[in-house]
């Protein structure tokens, strides 16, 4: 549409001759694109992008729509002609117009008012959630529901802890099924590697070409998870290539990530991974070639639009891999970056960033690299020195040395869950105390009395009303984040303001729940912390030397019900301040480390030995 009609210049002369044109980068905006795309399904019944949204001067809108080509075709209004009609109307009768964004705006804004409870929900939510999910499962190539099929790891992640808490063989199978078909497919760069967004095919063969930061550090989440839990070394495999696709795609040299790479070349969606036989046969020689070609399912007659995909489909050897296929790869590569230019989005998004931070983190935890370590500290300090204000305050975005707009609750929720992440990683309580920060900016900034939190903060720019997202979709809600961290931070400080906090976020999911609980499969994860057993570990030791090393040794292991805090003679201060009930451990005499053991409000007798206390984890 930007190409049809937008840079079109009878277009942009009627637009700019009767309207005032607004262009919004949903990224950068989620709150106003939220507004309004409930308003888009609330008067279409559906929503997508590109939104087209027609309103009056106080932002209430009377129309909206999503694509329209410059020209009618095929029985679709086109908008030139959309454009007409409503000028036309707007001069002979604009007050019925006026009066329909007042209704409009009343029946939206009653969308976000959620039903207030003070009820929490219980297990019974969890279980309905996992029964809807394995309802739903695809059990030939993985994912749920029809297509087109999304990644959304968030309920992978789910399933992972419900298999860890109960034992479900299901569960698990589900998510090591998934896994292994989406690595597959097309869906996956099996070249430059990384993940696009969905699949328009159930195989998850033919992608949406684009390729975004939230999307590949999700993955790159669950996908350690699994390894975590399975050992099954593909899943290792996938990590660490899509942590490698970022790095060399993704990162700037100051630290920090950017959002995107587009789908297209010149206008031709997938243009720039797919190939033809010929296209491999003259960047290798003829027996890697035709090697080559079996091994990624490319063929004379393609596999897409005439052309391949390069995917494992169909190849029994995918879970091997090959060496021989490996020391091609560089070239073929190599061939794409001459074959083509492909557009990055280079904007830097704060929680985008957060969310790839968090990866990084669990990866150096989970993998013991100092690399990944290292990406993860310095973008969470890029985030901290170009994207805060003084007093600060986050923003949203950064791009050419410029930071704007009031940062959003995702910004502040996903920044305190890569705080986390990083406290688990390092055992450093900086980022515990960050964390702790962050949060308490959302319960001042974002709360709303009637419960949740709004995505916008209460002293941001004026909109027709503050829109409030529970829905788990392509990435966690604010909500269900903040959920999450705030239970996690009562796990780890024993604080019970944070209890509070965490429980009165859950009772604000209690209708949700009620409804169609598998929409918000990160909130219960939330929730299964406060609803089935966990453990609190407090490790002692005379100094922080050791902390990465420590944390190292727990990151071998999926513990999703477990927490662990390090106290030493030098963090003892800071550490008491954030979790008060530390001050209470202290190192035996003769002693330069101890482990305690804490379930259900008691601790076991000191352990002395890290190995004996994680051979009975």
């Amino acid at each position: 549409m930007e190409r049809e009609s937008f840079e079109d210049l009878q277009v942009a002369d009627y637009l700019n001759d009767k309207f005032v044109s607004i262009k919004v980068d949903k990224e950068e905006r989620p709150d106003i694109d939220s507004i309004y795309m409930n308003v888009c399904q609330a008067l279409t019944g559906s929503g997508g992008w590109p939104l087209t949204i027609v309103m009056t001067e106080e932002q209430k809108p009377f129309f909206a729509g999503t694509y329209f080509p410059k020209e009618s075709m095929y029985g679709r209004m086109g908008l030139m002609e959309l454009l007409a009609a409503i000028t036309e109307k707007w001069r002979d009768d604009r007050e019925s117009l006026q009066a329909a964004g007042q209704r409009i705006t009343e029946a939206t804004a009653g969308f976000f008012n959620r039903e207030a409870s003070d009820k929490m929900p219980d297990k019974a939510s969890i279980e309905r959630a996992y029964r809807d999910l394995k309802e739903d499962y695809d059990s030939q190539y993985g994912g749920f529901g029809h297509p087109p099929k999304f990644p959304t790891p968030h309920n992978l992640m789910f399933l992972l802890r419900y298999h860890y808490i109960t034992g479900d063989k299901d569960a698990l199978k589900m998510v090591e099924e998934t896994l292994a078909h989406m690595y597959r497919g097309g869906i996956f760069d099996h070249i430059g590697y990384g993940f696009a967004r969905y699949s328009t095919d159930s195989r998850w063969l033919a992608p949406h070409f684009e390729k975004m930061l939230y999307d590949n550090a999700l993955l790159i989440m669950i996908y350690l998870e699994a390894w975590q839990l399975t050992q099954n070394p593909l899943f290792k495999d996938v990590a660490e290539k899509t942590l490698s696709y970022v790095k060399r795609e993704m990162t700037l040299e100051a630290g920090g990530f950017y959002s995107a790479q587009d789908a297209d070349v010149d206008g031709e969606e997938g243009k720039y991974y797919t190939f033809t036989p010929d296209e491999i046969a003259g960047i290798l020689d003829k027996e890697e070639s035709e090697k080559f070609c079996r091994y990624f399912d490319i063929k004379a007659k393609g596999n897409f639009e005439g052309k391949n995909i390069p995917n494992l489909i169909h190849n029994p050897s995918y879970f091997a891999g090959s060496s021989d296929i490996n020391a091609m790869l560089p070239r073929v590569l190599e061939y794409r970056y001459e074959r083509y230019k492909l557009h990055k989005d280079d904007k830097v998004l704060t929680s985008w960033n957060a969310l790839m931070i968090a990866a990084h983190a669990k990866a150096s935890r989970v993998l013991g690299n100092e690399e990944y370590l290292d990406a993860a500290s310095s973008s969470f300090a890029f985030v901290l020195n170009n994207m805060t204000e003084a007093a600060g305050r986050l923003l949203i975005s950064w791009r050419d040395g410029t930071a704007k707009g009031k940062g959003l609750l995702d910004d502040y929720a996903y920044m305190a869950w890569a705080a986390l992440e990083l406290y688990e990683a390092t055992l450093d309580d900086k980022y515990l105390s960050f964390s702790a920060q962050a949060i308490n900016e959302i319960l001042e900034r974002f709360a709303d009395s009637e419960g949740g939190f709004f995505l916008n903060p209460k002293d941001g720019e004026a909109l027709i009303f503050r829109p409030k997202e529970q829905y788990d979709g392509a990435m966690p809600s604010g909500n269900s984040v903040a959920a999450y961290c705030l239970t996690k931070l009562y796990l780890l400080t024993g604080d019970a303001r944070w209890l509070k906090e965490a429980d009165r976020q859950l009772s604000f999911y209690y209708a949700a729940f009620s409804g169609q609980p598998r929409a918000y499969t990160f909130a219960l994860m939330a929730l299964m912390l406060r609803t089935y057993p966990t453990a609190e570990i407090v490790c002692l030791a005379r100094d922080n030397k050791n902390a990465k090393e420590l944390a190292r040794k727990f990151g071998g292991r999926f513990m999703p019900q477990h927490s662990v805090v390090l106290k030493t003679d030098e963090n003892a201060a800071a550490l008491g301040e954030a979790a008060a009930f530390t001050k209470d451990y202290k190192l035996p005499e003769g002693r330069d480390e101890a482990y305690y053991l804490c379930q259900n409000q008691s601790c076991s007798p000191p352990v002395y030995d890290l190995e004996s206390l994680l051979l009975n984890l």
